[in-house]
């Protein structure tokens, strides 16, 4: 998959795997939005679906409301396990994300990456935005992998090797919809609480978790290894 470019990689997948692909969007980052554009021009009912955590901002619901009108396309919205969220809540509070990282990571197991692999337990692929050059973590992303901690689906990063500057060409380009927050200076859009505008000139993801020092800073979905133990419930 290397030497191909990211259409290319889609017509692909989507010819072997649909309708058990899948595109993983949060709708607060333009490259899900890109990705789910090019699909859609591939096969319209290629499938996107999108994890609520229950904290998400309002533009995010805004957008998920756009995508349905612009494409005539039905979103998946995924949800955390209400009892575990309930029991989590009672246990460690509202915002336990702040208390420290474990906490946090904790959190972010209970309503992203729990919910990711009941939602993957029916698919055999699923695409990817991840690029290499959104943070250190990312680097050596390649454009097809084994998603071993999630079940050892197939993962396809079509944008692995694209920039920031091409994907907001693109969507300029195309007239894609994205979050309304990227023009107030969010790169990334994660839950309310965990994700605020960046300064010029910081990292795109350095306005996720901003309260933590560490610099590679990842929820557990492409990390899943990361997110194992926590506090348990």
């Amino acid at each position: 998959m290397e030497p191909l470019n990211a259409e290319k990689i889609l017509t692909i997948a989507i010819k072997k795997y649909h309708p058990r692909l899948a595109l993983a969007a949060s709708f607060g980052a333009p490259e899900g939005m890109v990705l789910l554009d090019m699909m859609h021009r591939i096969e319209p009912g290629a499938r996107v679906f999108v994890l609520d955590t229950g904290r998400l901002h309002p533009a995010t619901h805004d957008l998920i409301d756009r995508v349905r009108d612009r494409y005539g396309k039905a979103v998946e919205v995924v949800f955390p396990r209400a009892a575990e969220v309930e029991y989590m809540v009672g246990e460690h509070g509202m915002n336990l994300f702040y208390k420290s990282v474990e906490s946090r990571k904790h959190c972010c197991r209970i309503r992203k990456v729990e919910p990711l692999r009941r939602y993957f337990a029916d698919l055999d692929a699923y695409v990817s935005g991840l690029r290499r050059d959104q943070n250190l973590n990312r680097q050596s992303t390649p454009k097809l992998e084994m998603d071993v901690g999630n079940g050892g689906l197939l993962k396809f990063n079509p944008l692995a090797d694209w920039s920031r500057d091409r994907v907001m060409d693109y969507v300029g380009e195309h007239r894609v919809p994205v979050n309304s927050l990227h023009a107030k200076g969010f790169p990334s859009v994660g839950c309310e609480p965990c994700s605020r505008a960046v300064r010029p000139g910081e990292d795109e993801r350095s306005g996720r978790w901003w309260w933590e020092s560490e610099s590679q800073k990842e929820c557990g979905i492409h990390t899943p290894d990361d997110q194992e133990g926590g506090l348990g419930i």
